[in-house]
């Protein structure tokens, strides 16, 4: 092992390290972080394995760092709640070198401060595969769940999806990037922008593409029991979507299969009314997903399937 186990926590706690705040009681360094309650506690866990959710041959460590990081972030959010604080557990091979294991916590500190967020804690071990698992915590006076859909609601989306299935198509297909919309697929597939600026604090019902537009779509759906009836048409209007269009034409994929079954964008769906972001559809009576073309969507990212 090219370190020591207290070398490498003594590396991790310094990225981390917070200036004094009230609202953590105990930081880093003992066995439990102890912070300050306030109203409803939103808790949500991720976990990341090598070769499964990243790629050390397609992405850098501060990527990576970064991606982990926004996938739970885009959880709390998608609760209508502000992210608080972070738990991580590393798991290394033990030939990354400390400089490389700076860069992953440096990711993740990066994408932790555009939201306030503090990693309070965590855990390390040597495993035969790099995984990153992180709890985040976060708080709201009342949770936004998939459950609240109205029937009269319109469907929005914070920005358009597909931009993560854009670049990892690339990527697999080996597809030099050699125009400024290449390089915006490749980045959004290896660190997703999420909209940290949108307020949808308004939804009546709210999630994040995590997996695919269209599987968030049924699961708002499923709890609201109601019809999510989505407009191609609207989807056609969006800022970005002619350049994604081009770029699926040039690769010979129809657009869409990237919109709707593309996954790890972590862009916001809501349902409400004039709300901001991109109208898509309308809620209905009715149950499920319809007004789109289901073949377009086939291969959508699912565990163990």
């Amino acid at each position: 092992m090219a370190f020591s186990e207290q070398e490498l926590l003594s590396l991790v706690a310094s990225v981390f390290e917070s200036p004094h705040s009230d609202d953590i009681l105990v930081g880093i360094g003992d066995d439990a972080a102890v912070v300050r309650g306030s109203s409803q506690q939103v808790i949500t866990t991720d976990v990341a394995v090598e070769d499964v959710h990243f790629n050390k041959r397609w992405s850098n460590a501060f990527d990576i760092g970064r991606k982990v990081t926004a996938a739970n972030i885009a959880d709390v959010l998608a609760m209508g709640a502000k992210p608080e604080y972070l738990v991580v557990a590393l798991s290394l091979v033990g030939d990354e070198g400390l400089e490389r294991v700076r860069e992953l916590a440096e990711g993740i500190k990066c994408e932790a401060d555009k939201t306030g967020a503090r990693v309070v804690g965590g855990d390390i071990a040597r495993a035969g595969a790099i995984s990153i698992a992180i709890t985040a915590i976060g708080s709201v006076n009342r949770a936004i769940t998939r459950s609240g859909a109205q029937v009269g609601d319109g469907i929005y989306i914070s920005s358009l999806t597909g931009w993560s299935a854009a670049g990892l198509h690339m990527l697999t297909h080996e597809i030099e990037a050699v125009h400024a919309v290449h390089a915006m697929a490749l980045n959004e597939f290896r660190a997703p922008s999420l909209d940290y600026g949108i307020d949808f604090s308004r939804a009546s019902a709210l999630t994040d593409t995590s997996d695919a537009l269209l599987i968030s779509c049924e699961s708002i759906a499923q709890a609201s029991a109601v019809n999510l009836h989505i407009d191609p048409a609207l989807i056609e209007s969006a800022y970005e979507f002619t350049e994604l269009s081009l770029l699926a034409q040039s690769v010979g994929i129809d657009v869409f299969e990237w919109i709707l079954g593309g996954g790890e964008d972590h862009v916001f769906v809501a349902t409400g009314v004039d709300l901001p972001g991109i109208r898509i559809g309308d809620v209905r009576e009715g149950l499920g997903v319809t007004g789109l073309e289901m073949k377009k969507a086939p291969q959508m990212w699912r565990h163990f399937q």
